[in-house]
């Protein structure tokens, strides 16, 4: 039956091509066949693709950890004012500027262990997570000395051994990091609630122990700055003397 449908009479382009008929040269992905030669393997990226991955890892930059940063750097203009309002004697505004220090303490704990933990770690954080920590605790110390509440030494002590660490270890970096010690967390515990105490309207019993907790915080201050210098003198002399030692093994 001649007239008979190519799918009744087995003469369909896909029965040839079953058969070894000239379809299988010509289908599209058949091995050996042109459409095998020139079609890739899977789909291919769109065009916009890089446009994608970098718009996904510029998203990664509002993680968890890097809105709590965010939120320090915030309230250090909301603290001042708090701090400064009505003079700087206020008790109510004094009570809303240490809630204010007292979160931004809180995040500063949060943040970098949410960003170690989980892997969010970046750039931003790496640049903004100092400066937010610095902020704060320049503007509470500032404040308290302009106010008359804390001595300017004291401001002069802390913010200079805080700046002279964070120049060192840019100093160094070349060499390896210097690692947080215990003695610098305590450091910071100490601070904070020394500089909390300070920034309440404390009287009697309590306004007689901040001077001792401030004391203890001073102490710790000096004594980790000069350990962290230590450990810089420590690490250049190592890498000066690997630097060394790897030249004199590449010249021989």
């Amino acid at each position: 039956m001649t007239g008979a449908p190519a799918s009744a009479a087995g003469g369909s382009p896909g029965a040839r091509g079953a058969t070894g008929a000239p379809g299988v040269s010509g289908a599209p992905g058949a091995s050996g066949g042109p459409g095998a030669a020139g079609a890739p393997d899977g789909p291919k990226t769109p065009r916009g693709g890089k446009l994608g991955a970098a718009a996904v890892n510029q998203a990664s930059l509002w993680n968890i950890a890097n809105i709590l940063t965010m939120i320090r750097l915030v309230l250090v203009p909301g603290f001042v004012m708090l701090m400064l309002a009505d003079g700087g004697y206020d008790p109510a505004m004094r009570a809303w500027a240490w809630a204010a220090f007292a979160v931004a303490m809180i995040t500063d704990i949060f943040d970098g262990h949410l960003a170690r933990t989980y892997n969010l770690v970046t750039d931003f954080g790496k640049i903004a997570d100092p400066i937010a920590d610095k902020a704060i605790m320049g503007a509470a110390l500032i404040c308290l000395s302009g106010l008359g509440d804390l001595p300017w030494w004291v401001t002069i002590v802390i913010l200079g051994r805080e700046l002279g660490v964070t120049l060192l270890r840019f100093v160094v970096i070349r060499y390896g990091v210097i690692p947080a010690s215990r003695g610098g967390k305590l450091k910071t515990l100490a601070q904070g609630t020394a500089v909390g105490m300070y920034i309440l309207p404390l009287t009697g019993l309590l306004a007689s122990l901040r001077f001792w907790v401030m004391g203890v915080a001073i102490v710790l201050t000096v004594v980790t700055g000069l350990d962290y210098v230590r450990q810089a003198v420590v690490l250049r002399r190592r890498g000066i003397a690997e630097r060394r030692a790897a030249a004199a093994e590449a010249e021989r």
